[in-house]
């Protein structure tokens, strides 16, 4: 039986270039919500429960944002993609950060998307609500 061997065939790269093409498109994100006036805080926030791709403030707001780009539509929308076990994850991320960075002092909480297909960028604010965790 022929073997396959996962990184002489590249997939070890393709994930690579998967990574930095979605840190790329989350720089471009980044670059067009601090032109609608956002104050972008942290890039890629990472902890125990899973990692938000932005939080910045709109005025009184701390915003958490996920990012997500889809070259074509041949696998859905980049709305689409974030999808009620994704809006857990962030929900619990985003806990964790105001529990960590904020003390748990009572801040006003946005969570929005902001979806890029091919060159448009669709920005959502308040796309979902807060899920609580118990």
């Amino acid at each position: 039986m022929p073997t396959y061997n996962i990184k002489r065939n590249g997939w070890k790269n393709l994930h690579k270039n998967t990574r930095s093409t979605g840190s790329c498109y989350e720089r471009k994100a980044a670059d067009y919500l601090k032109q609608q006036g956002l104050f972008i805080l942290r890039y890629n926030y990472r902890c125990r429960f899973g990692e938000i791709d932005l939080i910045a403030r709109d005025g009184e707001y701390l915003v958490f944002v996920e990012v997500k780009y889809r070259k074509d539509n041949s696998s859905g929308y980049s709305l689409a993609a974030v999808n009620p076990a994704k809006q857990k994850t962030i929900c619990k991320v985003a806990r964790y950060f105001l529990t960590v960075e904020y003390h748990n002092v009572d801040i006003p909480c946005r969570f929005d998307v902001a979806g890029i297909d091919g060159d448009e960028i669709h920005w959502v604010k308040n796309a979902f609500e807060y899920i609580a965790i118990r």
